[in-house]
């Protein structure tokens, strides 16, 4: 238990894991109230604020973590494997959206000529988002549109201050590669926000930075 705690100091999640492990069924509780917020605002982040079911999601999250009570190694940071399997999560639940979206599509194809996605075509753009003033709308559309490894590192690097070496732990990658990933993010954003990014830089700010 001693090598345990010296590789876990500065890591209170996988301290309250093996207190958990160990015996003490309030580390568990401990362990939701500190990071059941974390998990809630990274499938926001992900999926997005109209996604039914992110409660139920995050409650599967931590069913996950309580059945792997008993074999549960502190390899790694606990936050890291947090954040591992909700991904995992959030992938897999943007796959079968598109799987279901493309079966609907393809019905909709064969009873009544050509398909169409309503979603993508309700969606406003970040463009028309900015014409209307909502900044806020137009930066989270923008990011939702940035392809899935992109979104992936910039949301964990930008709004959940994860280091770049964590990130690459978190999505199986190099530190080089999410340094690439989240340049080419910015770089989109910088263009698709361009109105807004003048106008951040007029004031003195940087909004992707």
């Amino acid at each position: 238990m001693a090598e345990d705690t010296r590789d876990l100091e500065g890591d209170p999640g996988g301290e309250l894991m093996l207190r958990w492990r160990d015996g003490d069924d309030a580390a568990f509780d401990a362990l939701v109230d500190r990071y059941s917020g974390q998990v809630y605002a990274l499938l926001t982040r992900f999926l997005g604020r109209s996604h039914p079911g992110r409660e139920d999601m995050v409650q599967e999250v931590f069913l996950r973590i309580l059945r792997a009570r008993d074999r549960y190694e502190p390899t790694a940071r606990f936050s890291t494997w947090l954040y591992s399997i909700t991904l995992r999560m959030c992938i897999n639940e943007t796959e079968r959206g598109r799987s279901r979206r493309t079966a609907s599509l393809d019905s909709a194809a064969r009873d009544s000529g050509p398909a169409f996605d309503p979603a993508d075509e309700n969606a406003p753009a970040p463009a028309e988002l900015l014409e209307r003033g909502d900044t806020v709308g137009a930066v989270r559309a923008a990011i939702a549109s940035l392809p899935e490894n992109q979104r992936v590192a910039l949301v964990l690097a930008r709004y959940h201050d994860m280091p770049y070496a964590q990130i690459a732990e978190v999505v199986g990658s190099t530190e080089k590669a999410i340094k690439s990933l989240i340049h080419r993010a910015r770089e989109t954003l910088r263009k698709t926000l361009a109105p807004l990014v003048q106008l951040e830089l007029q004031a003195g700010e940087e909004p992707f930075g």
